[in-house]
């Protein structure tokens, strides 16, 4: 208990960039790890790592031009249909990693998105990138902060632990 105490005054920043399913997986393994521990934690995607926080049923053509219409249709929009960094062998690779987590009962990257958000973790969304890659705000899931490079940068200050993932 004591320790848990301490660590709410800790502070983890986890900049995602990668929308590779293991390297999110490996992310948000360390944001509820650190939140059981009582510490703060921000996951401030940018890019790639954009990718987790889309709301599946919300990726929508409508006002986006030719690049960003087929940059949409391109990229997965649920979070389980990320691939994998390393052996993913057009899907195979991903499917056997699955596989051997509901042997052991594991939990998926969806779980751990799940766990994240119940227990407080602040998630930002960058606004530039946000802005490159044509995401809006409405295709997100609720409660996403979008921020700028200031806020991010105001965060990873005052953080303990800063991780790039």
């Amino acid at each position: 208990m004591a320790d848990k105490q301490a660590n709410e005054e800790k502070h983890l920043n986890i900049l995602l960039f990668s929308a590779d399913y293991d390297k999110c997986l490996a992310a948000f393994i360390l944001a509820n790890g650190a939140r059981d521990m009582g510490m703060q934690v921000t996951i401030f995607c940018a890019f790639w790592g954009l990718l987790i926080l889309r709301e599946e049923h919300k990726v929508s053509p409508k006002n986006k031009d030719l690049y960003k219409k087929i940059f949409a249709a391109m990229t997965p929009a649920n979070v389980e249909d990320l691939p994998l960094s390393k052996m993913n062998f057009a899907g195979v690779g991903k499917s056997m990693l699955v596989s051997m987590m509901d042997n052991q009962d594991a939990p998926h990257l969806s779980d751990f998105l799940r766990g994240a958000r119940n227990k407080g973790v602040r998630f930002c969304a960058c606004k530039l990138s946000m802005e490159i890659m044509g995401f809006t705000e409405e295709e997100l899931i609720s409660d996403i902060e979008v921020a700028d490079v200031k806020i991010y940068l105001e965060d990873a200050a005052k953080a303990d632990i800063s991780l790039f993932i």
